[in-house]
């Protein structure tokens, strides 16, 4: 293995780290001492570090359709943009130069580079107490675990509990050692990690934390929803999401609303995390697909505040409605856990057990919020497979252009109430994306094999 990777690979880990060394090195100007607790507290409080994660999963979703001449031709116009048009053409390789570097990849191994530095070295630390050694640890093992579920989420096959032990996952990097092999652990192993880091970070996790981008037991309660669902555990997802909204359970009345909350006033965020970049200027605009506006209604808020009309906004050669909740405060999409996750997920769960009414009696609870009084009305299903259809539509609303929507897609690929074949067209040509397709799976880029002939791409 070329040592190289890591180092290249980790690079705003390694760019943090190199910082704090050169601070904690001058003692004269500062408080900070060498191998001090407080220099993991000043790297955890970094958000920036920590809530970036990836943007490419959001193209290939079917809530976006690219289908504007004049976007695809600015798009094909310039080699640095094409990743957009690779990422919705579910094309392999995504990331077409030898030299480039692919951003989701980057992003999350190099939180979870950081991540390693406070596990391994805080027990060794001096000045702090048993406990807030493990709040600190506690909250590195959180955000890790966040990076790779959302890693395995993209360049590794869904969870299928009959192949995760030989499905290819992605690296498990657990140590800050830049020369150790780079081979892909299994999807079973990734999950059994994510699992266990989460398992173990709840109890020292704080009740509450003064921002969402720090972990606290609700952060965590939420995350181990969003695992266990991608896991198909539906008994443990909703158990977990229950917890998570005993601790925290507000809602934002789109109805009433005059002032959307920045994210860290956002009662309905749970663990805030961000898009790795906004799309608000052209071309990178996310142009919303006919199938997202007509389930979202024009009466529903989330059409009239989170999406406008393209040719007002970009000229007539756009067309359509695009997805602009980032331009209300400039705040990249949230891509974390959240309060209106966590009441879907209870609602997925009871429809899958067969409790039709307590399904839909979630799903309304939400709904009341998301429209003015007059125009709301309820839903109601017939039966099991009914609300469940009625969830997973409702999801797409609630979390159009923010993550789920992908995975979403892959988790249910195989389930004959959802699978579907996609069709895109890009100048002129047709691709498609079936259920059994590859392209449900992100290839690794070639910069990262070059250095690391270990891993093995994806087929």
């Amino acid at each position: 293995m070329n040592n190289k990777y890591l180092s290249m690979l980790l690079l705003s880990g390694l760019a943090l780290a190199s910082s704090c060394s050169k601070y904690t090195d001058i003692k004269t100007q500062g408080s900070l001492i060498p191998s001090a607790i407080d220099n993991y507290r000043y790297i955890l409080n970094n958000t920036s570090t920590f809530e970036y994660a990836g943007k490419m999963t959001d193209l290939a979703a079917a809530d976006v359709a690219i289908v504007d001449s004049a976007q695809q031709a600015t798009i094909e116009g310039y080699s640095d943009y094409f990743y957009l048009r690779n990422s919705y053409l579910w094309k392999s390789p995504i990331i077409e130069l030898s030299t480039s570097h692919d951003p989701d990849w980057d992003n999350y191994y190099g939180r979870i580079f950081n991540c390693n530095i406070v596990v391994n070295e805080v027990p060794a630390s001096t000045g702090g107490t048993d406990s807030a050694k493990a709040e600190l640890i506690a909250e590195a093992l959180t955000h890790r675990a966040d990076a790779y579920l959302n890693l395995v989420n993209e360049y590794a096959k869904p969870y299928n509990s009959a192949t995760a032990t030989s499905d290819l996952g992605v690296p498990l990097v657990l140590t800050q050692d830049l020369n150790q092999q780079l081979n892909r652990a299994t999807v079973a192993v990734i999950y059994n990690k994510i699992e266990a880091d989460l398992k173990e970070a709840i109890p020292a996790l704080p009740k509450a934390s003064a921002y969402n981008t720090l972990p606290d037991k609700a952060a965590a309660y939420s995350l181990m929803a969003r695992f266990y669902l991608l896991k198909g555990d539906y008994t443990n997802a909703g158990l977990y999401a229950d917890s998570a909204l005993t601790l925290q359970s507000g809602l934002n009345d789109l109805g009433t609303i005059t002032t959307m909350p920045y994210r860290k006033n956002d009662p309905e965020i749970i663990f805030g995390k961000i898009a790795g970049s906004g799309f608000t200027y052209s071309p990178f605009i996310l142009r919303l697909s006919d199938d997202i506006l007509n389930l979202l209604g024009t009466k529903d808020m989330r059409y009239q505040l989170f999406t406008k009309d393209a040719a007002s906004n970009y000229g007539s050669n756009y067309t359509g409605r695009y997805f602009c909740r980032e331009q209300i405060n400039y705040e990249n999409r949230n891509y974390g856990t959240s309060v209106p996750e966590m009441m879907l997920i209870k609602a997925e769960v009871l429809a899958r057990a067969g409790s039709t009414d307590a399904a839909m009696d979630e799903v309304n609870q939400l709904r009341q919020k998301r429209f003015k009084a007059a125009d709301y009305v309820a839903l109601t299903a017939t039966d099991k497979n009914d609300a469940l259809v009625k969830v997973i539509e409702e999801r797409r609303r609630e979390f159009m252009c923010r993550l789920l929507p992908w995975m979403d897609q892959r988790r249910l690929k195989d389930d004959p109430l959802f699978s579907k074949t996609y069709t895109r067209t890009w100048q002129g040509q047709t691709y498609t994306l079936e259920p059994s397709s590859n392209r449900y799976v992100f290839p690794i880029a070639s910069y990262v094999l070059g250095l690391n002939p270990e891993i093995e791409q994806n087929p």
